[in-house]
Order: structure tokens, then C-alpha cells, then sequence
């Protein structure tokens, strides 16, 4: 079953590539206050691509890695979801899965019922209920949610951090606009009326602005860390 290729669909934060590679091979990703363990194989994904599903995502629950609401996939609710497609082994996606949950990695699943009705429950928690919502190239392509929906759902709002990691996910994945990017966020229930589309766009632009700000400082880390003096190049100034 290890062996199998299965397209993981992201629609929350693993949207940001450089947010899933920390599930695949261990690291803190910038905002969030945990570092994941990685997965038993720590190798890239062998693909992504940008998709659309049917239905909408909601902000509900609590997360202890960003505080506020976190994602989850509704099919049943009005709209499309934009979200990116990693292709992966059935291991890499099981041990995704088991982080969500805050599990140890290691548990290789049975999928068949998901392959074959389109939905199973793996185990009580919020990230458990694994969707098939459709093939690419001869694979699969799953997700995980919640058992339940956004009409019985306690919605919360996602926190400011949460949010900016989604939006960079959605403007890399899906090459949106910040104004598009924006629009998107705010409509989802849980932010709905409690995040502006000027709100968020602010939050992107502060993002950015602080990105920029440390890059010529990260560049000039790096020159000076690969310089190396030649040959009788003195590290100290002669004396005298």
C-alpha cells in the first residue's frame, strides 16, 4: 500500500508549499507556535497542482498550533474551494494525517473504504474523515475534514497568522490577487463578519512589507557567511 501514489488536496494552510514541506520533512513553519515531526519519508512530493473543489471551507474549533478557528471542507456548501494537489505515497499521507491530529506518524491506514464510497472515518478527531474528491493522471485524490459540516460546526474566527499563511499559499498556488485572495477568505463562514477583505488585505501587506524588509539583510548574512579569505589575506588588520 506504501507504495501507491495518492493526490493529498490541500485547502487550509498546506496550501503554502513552504508550510507542507514541514510536515513531509520536519520544521516549525513561520507563525505557528509547533515543529512537526516529519514523516517516515521525507522526500518532496512528486507533483502539485492548482484545483478546485466543489463546496466551500469554514473557520471552526480551536487550533493550538495558531489559535483561532481552523479549516475545514465543506462539499455542501455553495461555491468552489481553491486548494493545491501534492502528489505523495499513501505513507506520506497517512502520517500527514496523523500530525493534524497531533499523533505520532507511523499508522499505515486501510483507505479502501474512502477509494471506494468516497468517505470513511478514521478515527474521532477533527482531521480524521478522509474525502475522495476525484482522480488525476490514474490517482486518487483525497482530503481530510471534519465528520461533520459548517451548519453543525462551532465556528471561530482564524487568527491573523493563520490567515497570512493561507493567503501566501493561495497567491503561490493560484497566482490570485491580494484583493482576490482577500475576497476569498472573508466570505468563508467562521471569518465571515469578523474579517474584512480590507482587514486581510492589510494583513498581506504588512506580510510582505516584513518580508522584504528581510531579505537584503538575509542576503547579506549569506555573503558573509560563504566568504572565505584567500591566501595570505590577513582575517585582522596588520598592526603598526
Amino acid at each position: 500500500m506504501c507504495a501507491d501514489l495518492v493526490w493529498y488536496v490541500a485547502y487550509g494552510s498546506n496550501l503554502a508549499r513552504e508550510r507542507f514541506s514541514c510536515y513531509l520533512a520536519g520544521g516549525r513553519p513561520e507563525g505557528a507556535t509547533r515543529h512537526y515531526t516529519g514523516c517516515r519519508d521525507a522526500r518532496p512530493a512528486r507533483d502539485e497542482k492548482a484545483v478546485t473543489l466543489p463546496g466551500g471551507v469554514y473557520f471552526a474549533f480551536n487550533s493550538l498550533t495558531w489559535g483561532g478557528g481552523m479549516a475545514f471542507y465543506d462539499a455542501e456548501l455553495p461555491g468552489r474551494t481553491a486548494a493545491r494537489a501534492y502528489l505523495v505515497t499513501r505513507e506520506q499521507f497517512c502520517d500527514v494525517m496523523a500530525q493534524e491530529m497531533r499523533r505520532e506518524a507511523g499508522a499505515d491506514h486501510d483507505l479502501s473504504q474512502a477509494l471506494a464510497t468516497g468517505r470513511q472515518r478514521i478515527g474521532p478527531g477533527h482531521y480524521e474523515t478522509v474525502l475522495k474528491v476525484g482522480e488525476r493522471d490514474g490517482h486518487p485524490m483525497l482530503t481530510f475534514t471534519a465528520p461533520h459540516g459548517a451548519g453543525r460546526a462551532v465556528l471561530n474566527a482564524p487568527s491573523a497568522p493563520y490567515l497570512t499563511m493561507l493567503a501566501r499559499g493561495l497567491r503561490d498556488a493560484h497566482g490570485w490577487r491580494t484583493g482576490q485572495v482577500a475576497s476569498y477568505l472573508r466570505a468563508c463562514p467562521g471569518a465571515r463578519g469578523v474579517w474584512s477583505a480590507p482587514a486581510i488585505s492589510a494583513l498581506l501587506r504588512r506580510a510582505d512589507a516584513a518580508a522584504a524588509a528581510s531579505a537584503p539583510r538575509a542576503s547579506l548574512q549569506a555573503m558573509f557567511a560563504a566568504f572565505r579569505p584567500g591566501p595570505g589575506l590577513p582575517l585582522e588588520p596588520a598592526a603598526g
